[in-house]
């Protein structure tokens, strides 16, 4: 496809020079000599009409590290498709050359020494350059925002998500959808949302005592654009209550509503669109569900799951666009829309390598000043990492490792939990921990670490809980991120079980004796959904535990066997 000609000719233009291996200095040179600004915005400009999607910022204004999964496991009809392959066999699907740009920006092998040579991703202020760059070619482009923007950062924390209102309007997006924002609280969110000078979209948010949609957030916008009339409909996180403290919205309610969907789809047909996109953060596999039972949709923006593929998946006459997650990619989706019909589409998923995309100098300066009253919190240096941090994966994210360990000890825990989230960007090797690092993995507006005691057949029936919320075999009761990090305890998980059965051998590692269902354990956790929860802020604790250490060693964490994959 266009797409995959458009995205990998920057992987052949560097691996010639780059190859595979020898990283250091010279690789630095030679990734940024290999690699430039023309070339990763290079784009034969197709059609009448120019979509561009950004997703899951999660409060990222500044270039980051981002590490890929490692383990992506897809169950049921979704086993062995994308986005649920990783590594080699991703490249090998999309033709990728291991040590190439592609290879750092889409998967996890040689993830540190590729980070040295190609550096940083994302930054709110390279965004802005490539999003203009586009306009310039095509100036009637619609920009969309597919949410989990207002959160995960020291400074979106202190200005209750303020600065990444204030960045992201300068970047004008033409409207956004939600999930992440509800946590700052519905009253700070119906706040924002009244002032934002473009469309909250959300066809699945409702009024929770009348079960009407609610007013603030409209299900569709029209948009003309090349001659044609485009439709794109905002389709909110459907899980909200579950996956997140549903006391503080109280008032919405979500759900997937295929039938509104459906009715919306219609309703924006039956007044004259030429084109329907719907901007989602469903996550992708239900968005591949959903495009299979809701007819009329052209473009699916996908999010949620982070995802980043540098085709679209088709699912009937439904393109699925997946835009990866933390400021690291921009897509482009260029469109011919003639006679109310889709007759071709042209994609570009763009890597945001800040050491190649120039700033925009506005929109850096204006990042500069929201981060100004907080510059010396962020820059203290807590620590330092002999270990790669990382998050995203099913299973074992390194992070996540380091924040069960402070938990353990820190608040004198048998057992420690860490919810699976996917947001959180990388530390490479010799990188200071500093208190902004902390937070962007630990930021949010529920961060109480509890200390409770918990039977063996309490926590085995929260990781059976868990494990369906992923490994369910029907996309649309897949209601969870990741598998919930465990410290202290070993155990088996087989993911071709029904829920109640998939979960085995569970060993209290300090003694090496079998979890005992009757018997009570300490554990420590945090991010819990129970209002009135207590607790130092998991920020706090995380970096009492880091001072401590000095430097962070983390051992690979093998204490998960994982079956059915």
């Amino acid at each position: 496809m266009i797409s995959r000609r458009d995205f990998l000719q920057v992987s052949m233009a560097a691996s010639a020079m780059v190859g595979a291996s020898g990283f250091g200095n010279w690789a630095r040179l030679a990734a940024q000599q290999s690699l430039t600004q023309d070339q990763l915005l290079e784009f034969d400009t197709f059609g009448n009409i120019s979509l561009i999607h950004v997703t899951d910022i999660h409060g990222q204004l500044k270039p980051v590290y981002f590490r890929e999964p490692s383990i992506n496991l897809g169950v049921g009809a979704n086993k062995g498709h994308v986005p649920h392959i990783t590594g080699a066999d991703f490249r090998k699907a999309y033709g990728i050359a291991d040590g190439s740009p592609s290879a750092y920006a889409l998967t996890h092998d040689d993830f540190a020494s590729l980070a040295k040579g190609y550096g940083r991703v994302g930054g709110l202020d390279r965004m802005a350059t490539i999003i203009n760059a586009i306009r310039a070619d095509r100036p009637d482009a619609l920009l969309f925002d597919g949410g989990d923007t207002w959160h995960g950062s020291y400074t979106c924390h202190h200005t209750a998500g303020q600065d990444m209102v204030n960045v992201m309007n300068a970047l004008k997006p033409d409207a956004m959808t939600f999930h992440w924002e509800f946590t700052l609280g519905s009253e700070r969110v119906n706040e924002i949302v009244e002032g934002l000078p473009f469309a909250a979209l959300g066809q699945n948010i409702f009024d929770a005592e009348w079960d009407e949609p609610a007013e603030l957030f409209k299900p569709y916008k029209f948009f003309e654009r090349g001659g044609a009339k485009v439709a794109v409909i905002g389709q909110a996180f459907p899980y909200m209550p579950i996956a997140n403290p549903g006391w503080m919205f109280p008032e919405y309610s979500f759900g997937i509503r295929d039938e509104n969907m459906q009715a919306m789809v219609d309703e924006v047909r039956a007044a004259g669109a030429d084109l329907v996109v719907v901007l989602s953060h469903n996550g992708f596999d239900v968005d591949k569900k959903m495009a299979g039972k809701v007819q009329g949709i052209d473009v699916i923006l996908s999010g949620h799951t982070h995802d980043a593929l540098p085709e679209p998946v088709l699912v009937g006459k439904t393109h699925i666009i997946a835009s990866g997650s933390n400021g690291k990619f921009v897509s482009r989706v260029d469109l011919d829309v003639r006679d109310g019909q889709l007759m071709g589409l042209r994609h570009k998923l763009i890597p945001v390598f800040s050491d190649v995309i120039a700033p925009d100098p506005a929109v850096a300066q204006l990042i500069e000043a929201e981060r100004a009253p907080f510059k010396d919190q962020l820059a203290e240096v807590i620590g330092q990492t002999d270990t790669l941090l990382y998050r995203r994966g099913n299973f074992n994210g390194t992070w996540d490792d380091l924040i069960c360990d402070a938990l353990l000890s820190e608040r004198e825990a048998d057992i420690a939990m860490s919810p699976g989230v996917r947001w959180g960007p990388s530390l490479v090797p010799g990188d200071d921990i500093t208190r902004e690092d902390i937070w962007n993995v630990t930021s949010m507006s529920y961060g109480a670490a509890y200390r409770s005691e918990m039977t063996g057949e309490f926590i085995k029936v929260i990781l059976e809980d868990v494990a369906d919320n992923i490994f369910n075999p029907d996309p649309y009761y897949q209601q969870g991120g990741d598998m919930v990090r465990i410290g202290g305890m070993g155990y088996r998980i087989d993911i071709t079980k029904p829920q109640g059965e998939r979960i085995s051998e569970m060993t209290l590692l300090k003694t090496g004796e079998a979890i005992d269902p009757a018997k009570s354990y300490v554990v420590a956790g945090w991010a819990s959904v129970n209002e009135g929860t207590e607790g130092p802020m998991i920020w706090d604790v995380v970096e009492d535990h880091i001072r401590k250490l000095g430097t962070v060693s983390l051992n690979p964490n093998t204490t998960v066997e994982v079956a059915g994959a």
